[in-house]
């Protein structure tokens, strides 16, 4: 059983949320508080979080830096319909998703199982071994470790996701909407500039490696030697 942290000052959300969690094999709990959210994070184990923009204390921006500080537990923004730039910072922050308020309950739990189901799933088929090592780098997908010459790097889920899609098979350019399909679903709403996001956070960990080549209106690939 999933268990899952909403943290959103609106009292009358969580209670109806909960139940509709729990059809789904899932526990929500849940905090109005930033302070009181970080605090049940550092005390107990969550799967995922659930994270307002609009919050007391700290907004929802300043609250998932908090928390990525700390963790790499996949992270939900709900941000007001229509406001990109929301969609565009939390992304930048380390969220791994974002639901558009106002937004009906079957659409976050679906978009938490598919978060859920990206840390969980077995490695694909076409990987052969579970470990792969390049120049300087070597990826461990059981252990969704990642070492940069020997020096572990902390990535999100999303950002380990793209690196291991990326290696299964290096110099191989992928699109823009093929790493949506692969990472998000082909329900999930298409929002290129995510992936965008998403490569420059994880090139700036890779760092000092240049390892992920963009091909001017193609995509992206995994150029390093093994």
């Amino acid at each position: 059983m999933s268990r899952i942290l909403l943290i959103d000052d609106d009292e009358h959300l969580a209670a109806p949320l909960a139940t509709y969690f729990a059809r789904f094999d899932c526990v929500l709990d849940s905090a109005t508080r930033p302070s009181e959210g970080l605090a049940k994070l550092r005390a107990e184990h969550y799967d995922a979080a659930i994270l307002d923009v609009m919050l007391p204390e700290m907004d929802g921006f300043a609250l998932c830096r908090a928390i990525r500080t700390e963790s790499d537990i996949p992270i939900v923004m709900l941000t007001a319909r229509g406001e990109v730039m929301d969609r565009v910072v939390g992304l930048e922050l380390g969220a791994d998703d974002y639901v558009p308020k106002p937004f009906e309950p079957r659409e976050l739990v679906a978009r938490v199982q598919t978060i859920l189901r990206r840390q969980r799933q077995s490695v694909p088929q076409v990987v052969t071994t579970q470990r792969q090592d390049f120049d300087g780098l070597s990826i461990d997908l059981d252990r969704r470790e990642v070492l940069r010459h020997g020096e572990r790097v902390e990535l999100t889920g999303t950002e380990f996701e793209l690196l291991a899609l990326l290696a299964r098979q290096p110099g191989k350019v992928w699109s823009r909407d093929d790493i949506l399909n692969q990472l998000r679903g082909q329900e999930a709403d298409f929002y290129t500039r995510a992936v965008d996001i998403v490569v420059s956070r994880l090139r700036k960990k890779l760092e000092p490696l240049d390892c992920i080549k963009t091909l001017r209106n193609a995509g992206y690939a995994l150029a390093v030697g093994k």
